[in-house]
């Protein structure tokens, strides 16, 4: 953020940094107890912009469950690119009815464009019930009508709905190229989410962390 702007530090050989604020707020972090820096182990310089970049990543999070029926198309496809734009939203993907694998269609045209998700796995729902979730969103209109009630803090609960695209039919690459479409405006529709609502929130978190 360009809020930010280091000022003098306490004294040469000091390992904090000092750090201003155009909202009027200062503050000295010691940079050790980040684990991102630059220069020769017990060095008081580092890079600025490694810094901050350091902080906003241990300080400033948004937490995000993308949930579908079965978690092995379209809220694996969801996880993989959000967690692509932004390392400070931490991304979990989940189903109501989880599947048995994820489909290989939506790993393969995912590693298309650089994303791999081959590790990934359906994972059910209930492990986040209990958990403190900044946003949840579903992707498919069943999950979205029988969504379960979250005992845990939840922030904001949101539905970007998609066509599944495992229903699709033909040839191998007729259905490739469903999954392509799929794949494509899931990510216009993150992407949009990311830049009109996430990145700002982030942006201004990190501003208020200081």
């Amino acid at each position: 953020s360009k809020c930010f702007r280091p000022v003098k530090a306490r004294s040469p050989s000091s390992s904090c940094l000092y750090l201003s604020c155009q909202c009027g707020w200062q503050s000295g972090i010691d940079y050790r107890s980040i684990s991102v820096h630059a220069g020769r182990r017990g060095s008081a310089r580092l890079s600025y912009v490694r810094y901050i970049k350091a902080l906003r990543f241990v300080l400033v999070r948004l937490k995000v469950l993308v949930l579908c029926t079965g978690n092995s198309c379209r809220s694996q496809m969801a996880e993989g690119l959000l967690k692509s734009f932004d390392p400070r939203i931490e991304v979990h993907s989940a189903g109501t009815k989880p599947a048995e694998q994820v489909n290989p269609h939506a790993t393969r045209v995912m590693k298309e464009i650089g994303l791999d998700i081959s590790g990934s796995y359906p994972k059910t729902v209930d492990g986040f019930l209990n958990e403190e979730i900044d946003y949840i969103i579903t992707v498919c209109g069943d999950a979205d009508e029988n969504c379960p009630v979250f005992q845990g803090s939840v922030g904001r609960r949101m539905h970007i709905g998609f066509p599944d695209p495992a229903e699709a039919t033909g040839a191998e690459e007729e259905i490739l190229g469903v999954f392509r479409q799929s794949r494509d405006e899931i990510k216009a529709k993150f992407q949009e989410l990311y830049e009109s609502e996430l990145k700002p929130q982030l942006d201004a978190a990190a501003c208020r962390a200081f």
